[in-house]
């Protein structure tokens, strides 16, 4: 009998997301050729990543295959949503020089406003030396009772510095859960950042555990303290402006966003932090 000829493999394509441990710079890698499958999901991890409001976004197209140039307009669309969000993130490409993709934003005037870059490391290097110089205070934690308690007196040190004091109960109270969360479920070293964004106040706890935060229903015990744990993520999601889970090349960071009302760079206001304003989306390949 004739051998049957196996059915060529399907297209294979992927799309990966990571941050470093303050959630800064993220990092979406496309593989795969753009086909609509990929757009579709491209075109989400866009719409999660600049939700999830990073400094800067640094995407690689070094694996895309995209001979027609079709994902061009996704890439300055997604740089438009950027720019418009307040306050604005970079977003950077990544595409080798001999490519048909880098020839096509060159014309179209894209390196006026898109940087591109042949390697990630070329991109992470310019997106370093662009950002604006953001207040900081960071601690690495090792995962026993004390640690909600060091980060508790991380974020007063931040909002006594930075003059945002209407918002450090809260702030406390958030980094106390996400702290906790890490000690009982990730179990190892913990890195807290604190960081000033406009008028927002960035939290963000980083661990090696790769699974993401899962939302469970917790009692808190009658008459305990506001700050002491118990009550996980309910409480983050209850008070916080913004908040959300990305994995790192180690693990995971967990971070979240509080906006201060007080006078000030009235860079974050209401109901901007942490998503972006209405997004344009691109044409999808046929």
């Amino acid at each position: 009998m004739p051998t049957r000829k196996a059915p060529p493999p399907e297209s294979q394509w992927s799309v990966s997301v990571e941050t470093d441990i303050d959630a800064a710079v993220a990092l979406m890698t496309l593989r795969g050729k753009w086909e609509r499958p990929l757009w579709t999901a491209a075109t989400t991890a866009l719409h999660k990543c600049l939700a999830e409001h990073p400094e800067a976004l640094i995407v690689d197209l070094t694996e895309l295959d995209d001979p027609a140039t079709g994902s061009a307009l996704a890439w300055v669309t997604a740089q438009r949503n950027a720019a418009a969000m307040e306050p604005p993130v970079q977003i950077a490409l990544c595409v080798p020089p001999d490519l048909p993709l880098a020839d096509r934003l060159q014309r179209l005037g894209a390196r006026r406003f898109l940087p591109v870059y042949a390697k990630v490391r070329q991109a992470r290097v310019a997106i370093a030396s662009r950002l604006p110089l953001t207040e900081r205070l960071a601690a690495t934690l090792q995962p026993d009772a004390e640690a909600p308690c060091m980060a508790r007196t991380l974020v007063h040190d931040a909002c006594m510095a930075w003059g945002m004091p209407d918002v450090l109960q809260q702030s406390q109270l958030v980094i106390s859960e996400l702290v906790t969360n890490a000690v009982r479920h990730a179990r190892t070293e913990i890195t807290v950042v604190i960081s000033l964004r406009g008028r927002c106040l960035h939290l963000s706890v980083s661990d090696l555990l790769v699974h993401p935060p899962r939302m469970r229903l917790a009692r808190p015990r009658p008459g305990a303290p506001l700050y002491e744990l118990g009550r996980g993520l309910q409480t983050v999601n209850a008070t916080a402006t913004a908040w959300g889970s990305l994995p790192t090349r180690t693990g995971k960071v967990v971070w979240a966003t509080l906006r201060s009302s007080l006078p000030g760079e009235a860079s974050c206001p209401p109901g901007t932090a942490g998503r972006a304003r209405p997004y344009e989306i691109a044409t999808a390949p046929r």
